[in-house]
């Protein structure tokens, strides 16, 4: 609520930031028919001239877009730490002796910063993809219903493969930073207790189970790698797919002389663009998982010593 004034700005911004994504093709085949098909400089003035208004309004708007994103990120991450510092100053020491020091440091500062970054980014990148996604779709379809369907036919499939090894990351992340947090506390017990592990003799003990969860965690990124990588090629196939699909059909009804090649190479553009929105969107339904999970921590922080 406080900020709601900036991030309505944010979602105008968005909006015409992707619509300024979706036009910037349309000069590529406007070139392609009038000046390279017909050989002919006619209007080559002012297209350059509307042709760089267009650039410099899209990076304008970038520009002022990821401004106001951080700073919607900095603000909240502010807030929130500001506000759990000042609770944990009213609890009582029975509190603190229950609760580690590596726990609330992780709720203070790791909770409210990814907390911050998803209001923040993931509201920005929502709707610069939606919009995108909806936008390219329709202009596809006014061009060509018949090229449009074929192109939209990998989107399933896509999907498919992207919610299979999100699913798969999820998990595998989550279990990272599980192993992470307690590294966090083995460090933590080190440090703070290193008095009495020296006194009880127990560096031995405490060094192997360091150790031990520093491979654990090592062998779990790297799995982790293995997976991403696999994930990143099939995004690139599933692009080249659907710009062999463009190129099909679309090189079929230019040659027919239906299409023009302009019209074919936005097509071209918009097939290739595609895949990240579809990507970012099933990431960001794992991301809120991961992050409802950071919400409800903080909440139970907040809530304590009520």
């Amino acid at each position: 609520k406080t900020y709601m004034g900036i991030m309505i700005y944010m979602i105008v911004l968005g909006v015409i930031g992707s619509g300024l994504d979706i036009i910037v093709p349309l000069f590529q085949s406007y070139a392609l028919d009038h000046f390279v098909q017909d050989k002919t400089l006619e209007g080559i003035g002012w297209f350059i001239g509307l042709y760089i208004v267009v650039i410099l309004v899209q990076g304008l708007v970038n520009t002022i877009s990821t401004y106001q994103t951080c700073q919607i990120e900095m603000y909240v991450g502010r807030d929130m730490k500001q506000s759990s510092f000042d609770h944990l100053q009213t609890l009582s020491f029975s509190y603190f002796n229950q609760n580690s020091v590596g726990y609330l440091h992780a709720r203070v500062m790791s909770d409210t910063d990814k907390i911050g970054g998803w209001i923040a980014w993931g509201l920005m990148d929502a709707i610069w993809n939606f919009s995108y996604l909806l936008g390219i779709v329709v202009v596809m379809f006014l061009l060509n219903a018949r090229v449009a369907v074929f192109v939209l036919i990998l989107v399933p499939i896509t999907t498919w493969g992207v919610v299979y090894f999100q699913k798969k990351l999820v998990g595998l992340n989550r279990l990272v930073r599980e192993i992470n947090s307690r590294i966090t506390g083995h460090y933590n017990e080190g440090i703070t207790g290193a008095m009495t592990i020296k006194t009880l003799v127990t560096e031995n003990r405490m060094q192997d189970n360091f150790e031990r969860e520093t491979e654990l965690m090592r062998s779990k990124s790297v799995h982790v790698a293995h997976y991403k990588a696999l994930f990143l090629a099939m995004i690139s196939f599933s692009a080249s797919c659907a710009l062999a699909m463009v190129l099909w059909q679309g090189g079929m009804i230019t040659a027919e002389g239906v299409m023009e090649i302009g019209t074919l190479s936005i097509f071209m553009a918009y097939a290739l663009g595609m895949m990240e929105p579809i990507q970012w969107v099933i990431r960001a339904l794992s991301n809120l998982i991961s992050v409802q999970a950071n919400i409800e921590r903080f909440s139970v922080l907040m809530e304590s010593g009520a």
